[in-house]
């Protein structure tokens, strides 16, 4: 998903703010039908995992490309490119992974250990412009080769022979069968890397695909392109479609229209839009592991350094209000970082973001006080505060909702909007040139780490510059010593989340819940509460 991924703004949920007539959304009597119409909500900017790491990208290698692992109907881990799913040896330190000898790419090249000796190392490489390279920590030399201490043939990734794939870790990690799932850990055709350098990956012609569809028809600008069933895949026979048709549509309204007029089988929608269809036979609410918040810079030279001030944000924000009133999508408020529903505490038994959830909630009184309290200890009397966000509509809504909120209440509060495309957006919150952003993590596996190390204090996605000593040692202690010790493991994940909701690291706004309008027709679609959505076994009925 922040996607999974360096997602600097929600790119899966759109509002809008007009509602058109209904019609016969998409009725159709076909029961032939082998051309599936989708949409992505945000342009499509490369699909090298090295160069980038976003929602259209990783939706897009969901379909096209598979991992040693991918997760089935049941989202249960099961074989991809390996031939079955591996237990680790030498105490949970060692991977070896036998790949289908029969696996080829869609130029024909045989898909081998060099793909995914390639793939990583180019991802974890001190180079590597993803934003993503911290995925790997706990792979052998990772984290010193990211920093450009080691070179890349130092990653415990090695081939063996051409079909044999050994993962060597530093330190045991009992979730890795869940994250290599994730397109961060996909293979690329070495030979294509080779011969395409940094231009591989920049268009759907410049790199071959090992899933179950090829993509086509993408220059590496445009807003259209295809994906076409690929003949080589090693499961080709459970795989019903011949194409897939995918256009950017970042209106919710035009996506409804669009829907309406039989244009698209699965479309996304929100705001007034899904309020008028919340009766709609077409409607499907999909919950997502996933938080949509407000990322906070806490560098020393922004006011939000202040704690005070960060708290009496988090305050000031009506939630329930937002979720009812303005998103009316289905989405629930979020009143911790970590998603409700993503995993079970073991130790307790309670789901985990439920029992870490923060009790500090919607109080304006608390809030005034605090920001007054605030400002005297910086020495101001009222303070200035940059708030970016994408140019979609959903974005836009966000930002009037908290730009009035914090006016509204907090005096001395300004709150300057920048709501610009996506790739200025990501340029000036990787820079630090803003106080406020508006964000999202969707969790890339069940397991809470996901979502604390993002923020810890040495991630290139902590953009916010959050450092809390506390917060930093839970999450080291949770890969490290007490990786294999159940009960100390989850006490780290509580510490972590309890000093996420003191410190307010992160100002969580909403629990993530797509509104589909989806053809009554199709099914063998797997919506994926953790990851993105599945298309490859879809079929009309």
């Amino acid at each position: 998903m922040n996607f999974k991924k360096v997602a600097v703004v929600s790119s899966l949920v759109l509002l809008s703010g007009g509602l058109a007539a209904c019609g016969k959304a998409n009725a159709n009597s076909k029961t032939s039908q082998k051309t599936l119409s989708l949409m992505q909500t945000a342009s499509l900017q490369s699909l090298d995992t090295a160069n980038q790491a976003d929602f259209t990208q990783w939706n897009m290698l969901q379909q096209s490309m598979e991992g040693l692992y991918r997760m089935n109907a049941k989202d249960q881990v099961v074989a991809g490119m390996a031939k079955k799913v591996v237990k680790p040896t030498n105490n949970g330190k060692t991977y070896t992974f036998q790949l289908r000898h029969h696996a080829k790419w869609s130029n024909g090249d045989p898909v081998t250990a060099q793909d995914f000796v390639t793939a990583w190392r180019r991802s974890v490489s001190a180079t590597s412009t993803s934003g993503y390279s911290y995925i790997y920590e706990g792979v052998k030399n990772a984290a010193q080769i990211s920093a450009g201490k080691q070179p890349t043939s130092a990653l415990g990734a090695k081939a063996v022979d051409k079909y044999t794939f050994k993962v060597t870790l530093s330190h045991a990690m009992p979730y890795l069968n869940k994250m290599l799932v994730m397109p961060a850990f996909f293979p690329q055709d070495h030979q294509l890397v080779t011969k395409y350098g940094s231009k591989y990956g920049s268009n759907s012609t410049k790199m071959a695909y090992n899933g179950p569809f090829k993509l086509t028809g993408w220059n590496g600008t445009n807003d259209t392109w295809s994906l076409v069933k690929n003949n080589t895949y090693y499961d080709k026979k459970t795989v019903k479609l011949d194409k897939m048709t995918v256009r950017v549509v970042k209106d919710s309204n035009t996506a409804h229209n669009l829907f309406s007029s039989n244009k698209l089988d699965d479309a996304t929608i929100s705001g007034v839009t899904a309020q008028g269809l919340q009766q709609d036979k077409h409607l499907k609410h999909v919950s997502k592991a996933g938080t949509y918040y407000l990322r906070l810079n806490m560098d020393k030279n922004h006011a939000l350094h202040n704690a005070k001030l960060r708290r009496a944000l988090n305050l000031v924000l009506n939630k329930a209000n937002l979720t009812k009133k303005v998103l009316s999508d289905g989405s629930t408020p979020a009143h911790n970082y970590v998603t409700p529903t993503l995993v079970k505490d073991p130790t307790t038994g309670k789901d985990f973001g439920t029992e870490t959830a923060n009790t500090d909630t919607y109080n304006v009184k608390k809030a005034q006080q605090l920001w007054q309290q605030g400002l005297k200890e910086l020495g101001k009397s009222s303070v200035t505060l940059k708030l970016y966000s994408d140019d979609t509509t959903a974005a836009k809504t966000i930002d009037e909702f908290v730009q009035a909120a914090v006016e509204q209440h907090l005096s001395g509060a300004k709150v300057n909007v920048s709501s610009v495309p996506a790739k200025a957006s990501g340029s000036a919150v990787e820079s630090g040139n803003f106080d406020m952003a508006y964000t999202m993590w969707l969790a890339d596996y069940a397991d809470p780490v996901s979502f604390f190390d993002v923020i810890t204090k040495t991630n290139p996605q902590n953009y916010g510059h959050y450092a809390d000593a506390p917060f930093n040692a839970a999450v080291t202690a949770a890969h490290g010593k007490n990786a294999t010790n159940t009960a100390a493991y989850w006490q780290n994940m509580r510490t972590a989340a309890k000093r996420v909701n003191t410190t307010n690291a992160v100002v969580p706004l909403y629990n993530m819940t797509e509104s589909h309008l989806v053809n009554s027709k199709l099914a063998g679609v797997v919506y994926h509460s953790v990851g993105e959505n599945d298309y490859t076994r879809a079929y009309f009925k």
